[in-house]
Parts: structure tokens; sequence; C-alpha cells
């Protein structure tokens, strides 16, 4: 596992655990689910070295916190939990007292990270901040994030709050890159955290689906999921499934450099990278050393990466042909 130092956190697992289905009857996993399966998920995580998990007051109504912090025992407070607040009335005694009950659903005295779940359309972040800005210095939060939001409401936010917001968590993937324009460069440059959910697409990159086999629950009426889309996705589910992996491994002469298979044609001296989701140009040593840094997580940069081919709408002709979701 690698890990991200992030200000107010300290160091996070590069790859976290999403929790919204746990408690949620719209992924359609049935009852046992949340007794059962998101127990184990969550300790098998923490062996493969996961410090992250992602959750919500509104994932099952509060369920899928307390699911959470049950699994986690005694590992809830060596570990960074990151909830959300939904902005509704989100005014600073409303915040102040939902940021309380999630604490209390997660058996946790301060919730490291507390993230603003989406932006409302119609109360500015100079009124959700305040409330934000309590929960820190009251010791009940580590660090405030927001999530969905553009770039520009995420600086504006940062002027609401008077301190940086640490994290924006949006949805990034091979299909859906458009962060790598302007968010990532910018958590680059001001030591932030771009946390991606929907990382594999809701199951669209993981290879399960297929036209014959669509999912159910809340994903059946994704258009991600529509017949002609799995149709297009098949040639970059091929590359990720690594049926060019030998001749990567064979143009890249064995330096070390493939942590996955590549997209395309080859360009494997740029496999590492991809294999985090940085977009790095040129195949050049220098550029070659540029690109294995910013994997190691010694800039700041992208959080949940998807590993193994390159980021659409950079040269992956089936990744930008997907429909967004």
């Amino acid at each position: 596992m690698k890990f991200l130092e992030v200000d107010g956190l300290g160091l996070v697992s590069r790859v976290g655990l999403g929790t919204w289905q746990f408690g949620s009857r719209e992924w359609g996993y049935g009852e046992g689910y949340a007794s059962g399966a998101a127990g184990d998920i969550v300790r098998r995580a923490r062996e493969l070295g996961v410090t992250l998990f992602d959750t919500a007051e509104v994932y099952g109504f509060g369920k899928s916190e307390k699911i959470l912090g049950e699994a986690l025992g005694a590992d809830r407070d060596q570990v960074v939990v990151a909830s959300k607040v939904f902005p509704v009335a989100p005014f600073p005694p409303v915040v102040r007292a939902r940021g309380e009950s999630s604490a209390r659903r997660l058996q946790l005295r301060r919730i490291p990270l507390y993230q603003v779940h989406q932006p409302n359309p119609l109360v500015p972040d100079s009124v959700i901040m305040p409330g934000m800005r309590d929960l820190p210095e009251r010791g009940r939060i580590g660090a405030v994030g927001v999530s969905n939001y553009s770039l520009s409401r995420w600086r504006q936010a940062d002027t609401a709050l008077g301190r940086p917001v640490i994290s924006n968590q949006v949805q990034f993937n091979l299909a859906q890159s458009a962060p790598l324009a302007d968010m990532v460069p910018f958590a680059e440059r001001e030591n932030r955290m771009v946390m991606a959910y929907s990382p594999l697409a809701q199951g669209l990159l993981g290879g399960k689906y297929s036209v014959d086999n669509r999912p159910g629950g809340v994903r059946a009426m994704n258009p991600l999921f529509g017949s002609e889309n799995l149709r297009r996705v098949e040639p970059l589910l091929s590359v990720l499934r690594g049926r060019h992996r030998t001749q990567c491994q064979a143009r890249a002469g064995g330096a070390g450099l493939v942590a996955g298979p590549a997209a395309g044609g080859g360009y494997c001296r740029r496999v590492q990278c991809r294999a985090t989701g940085v977009q790095c140009g040129g195949g050049r040593p220098d550029s070659r050393r540029r690109c294995t840094r910013r994997a190691d997580g010694r800039r700041a940069g992208i959080h949940a990466r998807v590993g193994g081919a390159q980021p659409a709408g950079r040269g992956s002709r089936e990744a930008r042909r997907l429909m967004p979701a």
C-alpha cells in the first residue's frame, strides 16, 4: 500500500473503501449483506493496508456509519474515517448537531475528515462553512472536506472556511476523467487531496458486467450500463484484463516499471504512472523519473487511483467514447 501525507490527517492510504452500499437498499444486496459481507469487506481492507474509510449520514440513513463503526472495532481510532453532512438547512447549529450524531454512530469522539456532501445551489458556503469551522475548533473533527464541488466552488469554500478545505471527493475514473483537467493540477499545487468515488465506474470497469449480465438496483438505470456502452467498453476491459501485459513487459525491458497493462499501442514507459492515475508526458528517462516520483506520493495527487490503463480523454479512444453517468 502507498500513502499520501495530508495536512490534518497524516498518512492516508491511496486506496480507500467507500461504504455507500452498507445498509442501503438501493444497491439490491439484501438484508444479510449489512450483517455479514460488509464487516468482512472492512476487515479484509484493513488486512490489505487500507486506512481511509468513507461514509455519509445519508447512506442508509445512518446505517452505513453504524455498520462501519462496528466493523472497524478497536481500529476505528487508528484509521481515517471520512463522513459527510448533507447540506439541507446547513446552518451552523444544524451542521454541528449532525456532526455530533455522525460521530456517535461511528463510535468516534473525533471524525478525522468531515465533508459537505454536495454544494447547495441555494445556500452559499458563507452560510455552511461557519458550522464546519466550529467542529475542528471544538475537537470534533480533524479536517474539513467537500464533495462534488467544482474547482471554483472549492476555492470559494476555502475563503468561506478561512483555511484550506483539504479534500474534494468527485466522480473520477477511466470513463469519467474530467478532474484531470483542472482539479488534480490544483491539488498538486496546493497540497490537497482529490478523492475519487466510483473509481471503477460503479463496476463498469471491473469486468463483471456485460450486455448479457447487467447490474440491478441503483445501477440499473445508469447510462453507463446501457447495451451500446457495454459493447463499447469491451476493448478497454480487454486491456485491463492484462491481455497485453507480456508484450508490454518485453518492451519495457524488464525495468520494473510495469504496474499494470499498457493502454492502446504500448507506451510502456508510462505504465507506472498510469497505474496510479497520474497523467505524465513523454517517455524519456527524465520523464520516467518524474513519473515515478509522482506515483510514489511525494507530491499531493489523486486518492483511490484506478490502475491499469491510460486515463480517458488522453489517448484512450474507447474510454473517450463512453457515455457519462
